[in-house]
């Protein structure tokens, strides 16, 4: 069994949690709160810049050539098409581009960070995977559902649904695959560990949007 396969086994009640969200939920019959899809977008939008410069560490880091080429085109994908899609969002929405950091968002972009620049690259390589994956796969699950004919948050489902973003998600599962077959077992691990840690931040972060999350006073 590849790793892959063992971290998404490890993570996939996660998974499953997120699909049943009411913040998932409300999406796909399109009554999410324009007010909880403004607080998600603006804060999604400080973590890609966050998850952008993790995968440009782990590029930097990568031994092989043909992973650093991976993971700078993983940055630029995070960078310029996602943010596209948040331009639009903005504009129509009329989000405000200084929005704060809350704390969840703050947490998970931290996280990301420090296990780009200081854990070993295999486990580095895991941590960002839940971002590619579990997204591609909510997506493909809103996908399957009866699609109302203007939801409002269809661009969003389209994006995360599509054979543009599966082919990126493809390439990265097949990277951190093929570092995986030059570790043991104990570090097969610490990567898995990573993997669900990071997974449990994406339950998190759109737990976070859907109560509208603060700073404690």
């Amino acid at each position: 069994m590849s790793w892959s396969n063992t971290a998404w086994q490890a993570g996939n009640p996660i998974y499953t949690q997120i699909t049943q969200m009411s913040f998932i939920r409300e999406l796909i019959n399109g009554t999410l709160s324009p007010e909880k899809f403004k607080f998600y977008i603006a804060q999604d939008s400080i973590y890609l810049a966050g998850f952008g410069r993790a995968l440009s560490l782990i590029a930097a880091r990568a031994q092989h050539s043909a992973h650093a080429l991976e993971f700078m085109r993983f940055a630029e994908g995070a960078l310029v098409v996602e943010q596209a899609l948040h331009a639009g969002y903005f504009q129509k929405l009329n989000i405000m581009p200084d929005v704060p950091i809350s704390p969840t968002c703050q947490h998970y972009t931290h996280f990301l960070l420090s296990q780009a620049a200081l854990a070993p690259l295999e486990v580095a390589m895991a941590s960002v995977l839940p971002c590619f994956w579990i997204y591609k796969a909510v997506g493909d699950y809103i996908l399957a559902q009866e699609q109302l004919p203007d939801n409002p948050y269809q661009d969003w489902i389209n994006t995360y649904a599509g054979e543009e973003f599966g082919k990126i998600v493809a390439r990265a599962i097949r990277v951190c695959d093929e570092v995986a077959e030059t570790c043991t077992s104990a570090q097969h691990q610490v990567m898995t560990a990573a993997y669900v840690t990071a997974s449990k931040l994406e339950w998190m972060f759109w737990d976070s949007a859907y109560r509208l999350e603060e700073w404690p006073v």
